[in-house]
């Protein structure tokens, strides 16, 4: 999820839809309406701003359209399929106006633009330079524009919409990787990844490389340290003996800089291979799962209630 001052962004303003052709709003009187009740046609402008801290340590307002568009350039390869590209916006529109309502790590209520943190964003000027197309920018552009002020929300409230990149297989529960049980981001099933370029991927360590990065203190042969492993429902490593030390899967990935818990080990004398699959900490909605998902047919809104149980659209005011 490059931090850049940069030039606005020009967006076409569209005929605007009279009051009684808007979308019910989200406000603390009204009740979620489905995901299925959300409707086409949106107007390509944003009344809303948001708060955004840059590299250079300066918090700007950008137009809520564009700073989502920055978002998807920033995210998600433009090759994906539209439907994919229309939950990421979702996704990413949902993420800031919880971060810029309460919900910030920083300064203003700002959400930056650290992937490591919070999300990606490159304009269209950064993007074009690095070889992206108009075409591409459309696309991403569209995306933005057709799900114009659409957020999800859990008991009418604006949800925490993570996100990463891929899962090998499966999502993880919040629980497994926070401590804190969530009930819309819950483990489920992500199919069709395996064209993502992290989907797996192995990494090898000396005996006493692996040691030193894990803090134990093991002896013996390296195939003797490792004991009774447990996972947890999205099937990455809850937790596992290693020299007689219980670890957290999580504690694990950290220290030896895997890709995701979903991990195996495997030893051949002095060597330690560690497999892994997926990429991110694997909570809520899987970018290369959802193209997959909308490769075989189901649209942004199937996406977002797969990857988010129980949420629902609706429209911030």
């Amino acid at each position: 999820m490059m931090g850049i001052v940069l030039p606005s962004l020009i967006f076409i303003i569209a005929e605007r839809l009279t009051r009684t052709d808007e979308i019910p709003e989200l406000t603390e009187e009204s009740t979620c309406i489905t995901q299925q009740d959300i409707p086409t046609g949106l107007p390509l402008y944003s009344d809303k701003s948001i708060c955004v801290l840059l590299n250079d340590g300066i918090v700007r307002q950008f137009d809520l359209d564009e700073y989502v568009l920055g978002v998807l350039l920033g995210e998600m390869p433009a090759e994906f399929e539209t439907e994919a590209l229309k939950a990421q916006a979702v996704a990413a529109r949902t993420y800031a106006l919880k971060r810029n309502t309460g919900g910030s790590k920083h300064k203003d209520g700002a959400v930056c633009t650290n992937p490591g943190c919070c999300q990606a964003y490159c304009s269209v000027e950064a993007y074009m330079q690095r070889g992206g197309t108009s075409d591409y920018v459309e696309k991403m552009r569209n995306a933005v524009v057709s799900t114009k002020g659409q957020v999800l929300v859990y008991d009418g409230k604006l949800i925490e919409a993570t996100y990463f990149s891929c899962s090998g297989g499966k999502t993880e529960d919040a629980l497994a990787v926070w401590g804190t049980d969530i009930p819309y981001l819950q483990a489920v099933t992500s199919p069709g990844e395996e064209k993502a370029d992290y989907y797996s991927d192995n990494v090898k360590f000396s005996s006493k490389e692996f040691a030193a990065k894990l803090g134990i203190k093991a002896t013996g042969k390296p195939s003797s340290w490792f004991g009774a492993v447990t996972y947890t429902e999205g099937d990455g490593v809850d937790n596992m003996v290693i020299a007689g030390k219980i670890l957290k899967g999580t504690v694990i990935r950290t220290r030896l800089g895997l890709r995701s818990t979903a991990f195996s080990i495997r030893v051949d004398g002095d060597v330690i291979t560690v497999s892994t699959r997926g990429f991110g900490h694997r909570v809520g909605m899987s970018q290369y799962g959802a193209d997959a998902m909308a490769v075989n047919g189901s649209d942004y809104k199937q996406i977002l209630a797969h990857y988010y149980p129980g949420t629902a659209l609706q429209i911030y005011t």
